[in-house]
């Protein structure tokens, strides 16, 4: 376990969102959602180029890392 030092206007952003998880579940949870949105941000401009197949497994790679849910 690490501790961390964030601005008590990031703290008060995190303990709304929170509810009864734990900062480090939260925290976890909005790094994902923006893996997940950046892979899917990829994936549409790799449509215009016709590379969507090959980008699509590179994202699936990366969504293991992450164990973003697909």
């Amino acid at each position: 376990m690490k501790t961390i030092t964030i601005s008590d206007d990031v703290y008060e952003k995190l303990a709304k969102l929170k509810g009864k998880k734990s900062f480090s579940v939260i925290i976890d949870e909005l790094i994902k959602k923006n893996v997940e949105k950046r892979i899917e941000l990829l994936i549409e401009s790799a449509e215009k180029t016709g590379y969507e197949d090959e980008l699509e497994k590179i994202s699936e790679e990366i969504r293991k890392g992450f164990k973003v849910r697909i």
